[in-house]
């Protein structure tokens, strides 16, 4: 059953449901895939980005150490999935401001385009 302000609140629904789907997208994906998005967030991370696009990806970041990234902990590697799908939910749900989207306009920025292009050279088809 859905929690009652859930369904009075259809793109919060839509931006929770996408992230969990995209859970299932994220263990369909290949090895080189996930990397990539591994990449794009460590690159941003050493820039200075700060923030995050939902409270599951922000939670894992403020809990992660120094040597996580360098070890890709598991820590860390649970961070990278939440910061995917929570990024997921961002980008293909319809809410544009929400509390927990933290992370600076250029890092979604780069966010959004990887997104774009992982569906895009999926043929417009996510694997779930």
């Amino acid at each position: 059953m859905l929690d009652e302000e859930l369904r009075s609140s259809p793109g919060e629904l839509a931006r929770i449901a996408l992230h969990e789907l995209f859970h299932f997208a994220w263990v369909r994906m290949s090895n080189q895939e996930r990397r990539s998005w591994e990449e794009l967030v460590r690159r941003q991370l050493l820039a200075g980005a700060s923030g995050e696009l939902g409270w599951s990806a922000e939670q894992r970041l403020l809990a992660l150490r120094p040597a996580d990234t360098g070890q890709r902990s598991r820590r860390w590697r649970e961070y990278v999935c939440e910061s995917f799908c929570d990024a997921a939910g961002w980008c293909f749900g319809c809410l544009r401001r929400h509390g927990e989207f933290t992370l600076d306009g250029p890092w979604r920025a780069e966010r959004k385009a990887w997104l774009r292009e992982f569906v895009r050279h999926r043929g417009g088809a996510v694997p779930i």
